[in-house]
């Protein structure tokens, strides 16, 4: 199933480091993401996934956890900055188009429960920015950002509407509590959402979705969300932070639910993995056999051992020595396994794992496969065979002070040469009986494991490159302006590769255009010459391509200009959507 890259972490109630910070030499984090984008994956990682992307209340000190303005991706001068602590959107889209560039998929953290950042009139109203700087309702101030909310759209305010059906647990307040089932008028809020979360979809090309907080999320809402436009069919995970299986798995598994159409954080399993690994010898390791949602439903179950809420202690507590233990066991059994960034990473205040989680990475990749033999169990020690592809042994010792050896049955057949690809053992050969005798190295520093294979497989990771196509809409109400009469107006730059194809498509709305009305799109290289132009009339098939070849890597510029427009339609609406290729390295 591939590895998940966690990219992010927080510190404290802030997240990554931030150049508004004041912090010498820190980039904003689209930036950094996207110069690592190579290197993680020629390290083995499969997808990667960003924190939320929304601008929030909290402006550049917010982690993304209290969303203000469903339509503002670091585009729109609110919250008292234009970017987020992350970036803008120009580099935002930039990151994404180079982690695709290097092959990798990439997720998004959807915060659907909640919004935050009233703006009045009165208690939880909610006036955004549109494209022209102005604040208001667009419904009836003619002005103003997209989708305005206000207390029919909520639970448990003065105002608000009463509790959604098939809520799990909404006991928590992370802020307006938005109602998608019961927000009056019906339909407004859950139809809102959902156009706001396929416009965020297209607008960066995203494969999959972490949602936050879905224990205070209906359900109702939840299946339609994941089955509706450009999110249809794509990779999701939901937050049900809780240790009961049983509740989890219903999550997952409810027929009259989310019937199978995401995947869960296995918050289970992780609760054996944080007893494991901070209490060396004092945990039953037998407990491991078959553990947590991955024993029962691995193709629904994300592994992990850390993240941004356990870390810093807000769900459960940190673990707080021999991770390497615990991401041993993720990397080497079943579900989807994710790395924490802070875990992985060597950057200053991030744990530097990077090596032992790069081995883990490749015997993930190159050896993990099939369903899971129990091999040995007892107190100290869980030994089990992955019965796939070329078979995996893996033996972990959980004992502080001394080593342990075991023999065990395998599926490797008689008298076959195995390496222990950690390094933590020498090589050894199967008996006349298939059986092994493996020795697990005492658990220093989570060190207590080993994971044999047949010699001789090596191997590196190979980048497949993607292209990415992101959706670019002008219009009053958004944050890109609609085409203008008087002056081109600049619709988006790309990050494009030298030599590389960058296509446009776009799509016009021609409401009441006359033979005279016509709307040129123009493509500028880096130093500003234009390489390509194509005049739309009202006739022009919607979606006609403007297409030319990036000269060399750098932003590319798409303008518009309308001509000649109605007089009661002097600004047209359009959409843009633009496929190119982005370099796998580099950034100016």
């Amino acid at each position: 199933m591939g590895v998940l890259l966690q990219a992010f972490y927080q510190r404290g109630d802030r997240g990554v480091p931030c150049p508004l910070d004041g912090e010498p030499g820190a980039p904003f984090w689209w930036d950094r993401v996207a110069a690592q984008a190579n290197a993680l994956r020629r390290a083995g990682f499969t997808a990667v996934w960003l924190p939320p992307v929304l601008k929030s209340n909290s402006g550049v000190a917010s982690a993304g956890y209290d969303p203000f303005d469903d339509y503002d991706l670091g585009s729109k001068n609110q919250k008292g900055q234009v970017s987020t602590r992350y970036g803008t959107r120009e580099q935002l889209a930039r990151c994404v188009a180079m982690l695709r560039a290097n092959g990798l998929d990439v997720y998004v953290d959807f915060v659907e429960n909640h919004r935050d950042g009233d703006t009045g009139p009165g208690t939880a109203v909610f006036h955004y920015v549109d494209a022209n700087g102005q604040v208001g309702d667009p419904r009836q101030d003619g002005q103003g950002g997209r989708f305005p909310k206000f207390p029919s759209c909520f639970h448990f305010v003065p105002g608000g509407v009463p509790e959604d059906p098939n809520v799990f647990d909404d006991s928590a307040q992370f802020g307006r509590d938005l109602a998608p089932i019961n927000g009056q008028p019906p339909g407004y809020v859950f139809q809102g959402l959902l156009d706001a979360a396929d416009w965020v979809t297209r607008a960066l090309d995203l494969q999959g979705f972490r949602i936050d907080d879905v224990k205070g999320i209906s359900t109702d809402f939840l299946f339609p969300l994941l089955n509706n436009g450009a999110l249809a069919g794509k990779f999701a995970v939901g937050e049900f932070a809780d240790q009961n299986l049983s509740l989890v798995r219903n999550w997952v598994s409810n027929p009259n639910g989310m019937r199978g159409r995401a995947s869960a954080f296995d918050f289970p399993l992780r609760g054996l993995l944080k007893q494991i690994c901070n209490s060396v010898g004092f945990f039953d390791m037998s407990l491991l056999d078959h553990a947590g949602l991955a024993g029962i439903d691995p193709f629904h179950a994300v592994t992990f051992v850390e993240n941004h809420d356990t870390d810093h202690g807000s769900v459960d507590a940190p673990i707080v020595r021999n991770k390497a233990l615990g991401y041993a066991y993720i990397l080497t059994s079943e579900g989807y396994p994710s790395v924490y960034y802070k875990d992985y990473s060597t950057d200053p205040g991030c744990y530097g794992l990077k090596a032992v989680l790069d081995n883990l990475i490749w015997i993930h990749e190159k050896l993990a496969d099939g369903t899971t033999q129990q091999r040995w169990k007892d107190h100290d020690v869980f030994a089990y065979e992955r019965l796939g592809g070329l078979h995996l042994l893996v033996g972990l010792n959980n004992n502080g002070v001394s080593p342990r050896t075991v023999t065990v049955d395998t599926g490797f057949g008689a008298n076959v040469a195995l390496h222990d690809y950690t390094g933590h053992a020498g090589d050894i050969q199967t008996d006349g009986n298939g059986r092994a005798t493996i020795t697990i190295p005492t658990n220093q520093d989570g060190h207590g494991y080993v994971c044999y294979s047949r010699q001789g497989i090596g191997g590196d990771f190979s980048v497949q490159s993607q292209l990415v196509t992101q959706d670019y809409e002008g219009a009053p109400d958004l944050d890109i302006k609609p085409a203008d009469n008087t002056q081109f107006v600049q619709i988006c730059r790309i990050w494009a590769a030298t030599g590389t194809t960058i296509r446009g498509a776009l799509n016009m709305d021609t409401m009441a255009w006359t033979e005279a009305t016509r709307a040129v799109l123009a493509l500028d290289d880096p130093d500003g010459n234009q390489i390509g132009s194509k005049t739309h009339l009202r006739d022009t098939q919607r979606g006609e391509v403007l297409q030319s070849t990036a000269p060399r890597t750098g932003w590319h510029t798409f303008r518009i200009r309308s001509f000649d427009t109605p007089v009661d339609h002097p600004r047209p609406t359009y959409r843009l959507r633009v496929t190119y290729q982005a370099p796998q390295q580099g950034l100016d």
